[in-house]
């Protein structure tokens, strides 16, 4: 088990916006955290990761790091950083100053390249780099901590649908390969029909919070009056 919900409300200042969520993640599975805008995506990211308190229930996490990947918008462009700093920088809060030479020796950084597909981008600036290098940047350094679950905040927005299908593969390598776990906020269902093992639909204006696996949920009245149409145009997966 790499995480577990019981009976999660969450929201702000004591008042829940969703009903309560229950479900655990495990090694290999890749979790689509989906929904409208404002539909408490981002409460339920902020809550599973700690940033703000549970209105009740609890989050337990399993052994190993959880790796954060942010939205690109969070990393300053005016910083001259290349994307191997970046990346080291995913070790170096763990080594804090005991070796400070120990990040660049670390295989990890090296590895954590390799399998987000940056290593050739090694000495590149940030401000250079497309949006999907730059988001396959962000995916090496929280890969640089060596964590057992990835959780990822809208990895493809601003991209095109080639850039989109190359994280989305690096992904699938990674919970195949890695046998890690990934939880996924995204809006692009096409990929995510094909690719997720579970789905958590979230929609705060219609009290509804419904976790299953993918059959289970694709084939659900409240997902298919949602996204039916969507998945129609894009082809239907299973």
């Amino acid at each position: 088990m790499l995480l577990h919900i019981q009976d999660l409300w969450v929201g702000y200042q004591n008042r829940a916006i969703l009903p309560p969520i229950t479900l655990t993640v495990e090694p290999g599975q890749l979790w689509a955290v989906i929904g409208p805008n404002g539909a408490g995506k981002s409460t339920f990211l902020r809550t599973l990761l700690a940033l703000q308190p549970p209105v009740a229930g609890t989050v337990t996490r399993g052994e190993g790091p959880i790796g954060y990947v942010p939205q690109r918008s969070e990393v300053d462009p005016a910083v001259p950083q290349r994307v191997i700093d970046l990346v080291r920088m995913g070790v170096e809060r763990g080594w804090r100053v005991l070796d400070p030479l120990a990040a660049r020796r670390n295989p990890a950084v090296q590895t954590a390249m390799r399998d987000a597909n940056v290593t050739e981008l090694a000495r590149t600036q940030w401000r250079r780099l497309s949006e999907g290098q730059k988001q396959r940047a962000l995916l090496a350094q929280a890969l640089a901590g060596e964590p057992k679950l990835l959780v990822l905040d809208e990895p493809t927005s601003a991209m095109d649908v080639h850039a989109e299908a190359a994280i989305f593969n690096v992904l699938e390598r990674l919970r195949t390969d890695r046998h890690l776990g990934v939880v996924v906020i995204s809006h692009h269902l096409a990929l995510l029909a094909k690719q997720a093992t579970h789905f958590l639909l979230l929609d705060k204006d219609e009290n509804l919070a419904l976790v299953g696996d993918r059959e289970t949920v694709l084939r659900h009245t409240a997902f298919i009056e949602r996204y039916g149409q969507v998945l129609d145009r894009g082809g239907r997966h299973g």
